[in-house]
């Protein structure tokens, strides 16, 4: 593949660290003492309580409001731990799934809020296009590792 400046493989790393940084982004922008002290479960059960998909409601009320704290830091954690793996190229096929996951379960909740939905489906597309063009070939810890060949 003929590309201006970068390689291929590196233009895909490109994409991965853009990635990373912004998961990494959104990790940094929560403010995390109100967040682990409940109230980024208590905005989703707001918005989960309103969704208008039954089984949304059912699945927050089953899964994620008996566990608040630990929901709280599992999303928050989860977005620092994909953001780094991404960065760094470390595991990067299960960051990527794990991204795509994630963003998912974002847009299903956010499914009102076209503001959010941009932003998920852009990071899900990003996700898919890295893990099938295994952009983790360049400038990652996977590649010099010779993992996921």
């Amino acid at each position: 593949m003929q590309t201006i400046w970068l390689s291929g493989a590196e233009w895909l790393a490109v994409l991965r660290i853009g990635l990373g940084l912004w998961w990494l982004e959104s990790w940094r922008h929560k403010d995390k003492k109100t967040w682990f002290a409940g109230g980024g479960i208590t905005w989703a059960a707001g918005i989960a309580a309103d969704h208008r998909w039954p089984v949304v409601r059912r699945g927050f009320d089953r899964f994620v409001k008996p566990r608040p704290r630990p929901m709280a830091y599992l999303v928050a954690y989860a977005e620092l731990a994909l953001g780094l793996g991404l960065i760094a190229g470390f595991l990067t096929p299960i960051a990527l799934v794990a991204g795509v996951v994630l963003n998912l379960v974002y847009l299903v909740l956010m499914i009102h809020d076209w503001a959010e939905q941009g932003q998920n489906l852009m990071m899900a597309l990003i996700s898919l296009t890295g893990l099938f063009a295994m952009s983790w070939q360049s400038w990652s810890l996977d590649g010099a590792l010779g993992l996921f060949r």
